[in-house]
């Protein structure tokens, strides 16, 4: 699909990795610089397999990290700092493990939600970890000293499934989306009572008219996209002074900005948000798409563009996808294209993955053309 004038852009398949045993729910890269490129992956096989890239290119699964959970492992987050990994199951448990030695260790289970849980993320600080359930709540949680985890908030206000959890890149605000169309931005009072500080809804905020499944922030923390089972997208921004401390007060201001409709037939599971600020999502349509801004002198804004949408990328829904933080370092082709008004990095490997059942899928973006 043509990419703006004079660019074309291509998804080549990189990569399939097999070895589980049921549907892969969800996928982290873990963002340490010195760790090489390390990817955790989780589904319904109650396990979670860890990945990584030989120096030839080859990819292996180093670790398989199981029977501690009982049932479907739904999601897992790796600490800002690449040490700990957090799972999410619904067996209404999260387990937190630390590498050690050549090994990871299962060093903390956390108990406490009803039903299953969804959704689990570590705060910019990684003093924080955040889940949610099918009980309706999220739940914050504060490390402790010896690998012990206090739950300091029961945050209660979504009224159905809790779907995804989501802190901001730089500052201690989370974000839920839910079963019940909507989207809440959570921080903390300075008192340390968390409270919800605004609701994104279809009627007061242009917001979506079902299923809210995911959220992602772009790496300035001043946008994030949502998607959903409207089988849109919607690109939100804020007007809050993003250099104040690290508190919730004053950052209740999220406007939208955009939606981007009619790309996907079926309902969009997945939305990631790229340090190079391209969205790429997945849907129930097993297509990817791939969007980027385009500022033009005629628009009122900004106007996200698809640069790229791939059919079939999968055989069945695309659950999850993400961008891996470390494509830079692999390679050193660092030039722009152009389109129109807005230059892209043209980074020739600029690698993400997704996945569905049994097997996941690395691609790599290529922009085969300049147009300077």
């Amino acid at each position: 699909m043509d990419g703006g004038a004079g660019a074309a852009v291509e998804l080549r398949e990189a990569h399939r990795l097999a070895g589980h045993a049921d549907r892969v729910w969800a996928l982290a890269w873990n963002p340490s610089p010195g760790a090489g490129p390390v990817l955790a992956s989780c589904g319904g096989d109650k396990a979670v397999r860890i990945w990584k890239r030989a120096p030839d290119g080859a990819w292996h699964c180093s670790d398989v990290l199981e029977d501690t959970h009982n049932r479907t492992v739904r999601s897992c987050a790796w600490s800002p700092d690449g040490k700990l990994l957090a799972t999410a199951s619904f067996d209404a448990t999260t387990a937190v493990w630390e590498y050690n030695g050549g090994d990871f260790e299962c060093v903390a289970t956390l108990e406490g939600h009803e039903n299953e849980v969804k959704s689990v993320s570590w705060s910019p600080s990684g003093l924080l970890l955040a889940t949610c359930s099918r009980d309706k709540t999220a739940w914050i949680w504060e490390v402790q000293p010896g690998n012990e985890y206090e739950c300091v908030s029961v945050m209660q206000g979504h009224t159905q499934d809790v779907k995804m959890v989501q802190w901001h890149p730089l500052l201690d605000i989370l974000v839920s989306v839910s079963y019940d169309n909507t989207i809440k931005v959570w921080a903390d009072d300075g008192d340390d009572e968390w409270h919800c500080v605004q609701t994104l809804t279809e009627a007061n905020n242009c917001g979506h008219s079902s299923t809210v499944w995911a959220v992602s922030f772009n790496h300035k923390g001043d946008r994030m996209v949502t998607c959903s089972d409207d089988r849109t997208l919607k690109i939100w921004d804020t007007s809050a002074d993003l250099s104040q401390p690290k508190t919730g007060e004053g950052h209740e201001s999220w406007r939208h900005l955009s939606t981007l409709t009619g790309y996907h037939d079926r309902t969009i599971f997945s939305a990631h948000w790229s340090s190079e600020d391209i969205i790429a999502s997945g849907a129930g349509d097993d297509a990817i798409c791939l969007f980027a801004e385009e500022r033009s002198s005629m628009a009122e804004g900004p106007l996200y563009k698809l640069i790229l949408k791939k059919e079939k990328a999968h055989d069945m829904d695309i659950n999850c996808v993400r961008w891996c933080p470390q494509s830079k370092p692999w390679h050193t082709d660092t030039q722009t294209i152009t389109t129109r008004s807005k230059r892209i990095p043209r980074i020739t490997n600029l690698i993400f993955m997704f996945c569905n059942q049994v097997f996941l899928r690395i691609f790599t973006p290529c922009f085969l053309n300049s147009c300077a």
